[in-house]
């Protein structure tokens, strides 16, 4: 509550607040719901969805980004001896 304002008017501006926050929580859950239910059809369909997962974080990637952790990583392998 801030010091300017009475509880009653406080009261009117976080109610609209936590009900805008649980329902974007609601849809959310709903959206990773969803979610879930692509990967399981994916994984029925054959695919990995590990691999997936990995697809989408690369994509989200920038080109730099990407080639800086391939980079890393193929050095990395070498250091250990994988290739």
């Amino acid at each position: 509550m801030s010091a300017q304002t009475n509880p009653k008017e406080d009261d009117n501006l976080l109610k609209p607040l936590v009900d805008r926050i649980e329902r974007l929580e609601e849809e959310k859950a709903d959206l990773a719901a969803a979610i879930r239910e692509v990967y399981a059809e994916a994984k029925s369909l054959g695919f990995d969805p590990k691999v997936i997962r990995e697809l989408i974080k690369i994509r989200k990637m920038d080109s730099h980004d990407l080639d800086e952790k391939e980079a890393l990583l193929h050095l990395y392998k070498q250091a250990m001896g994988m290739g």
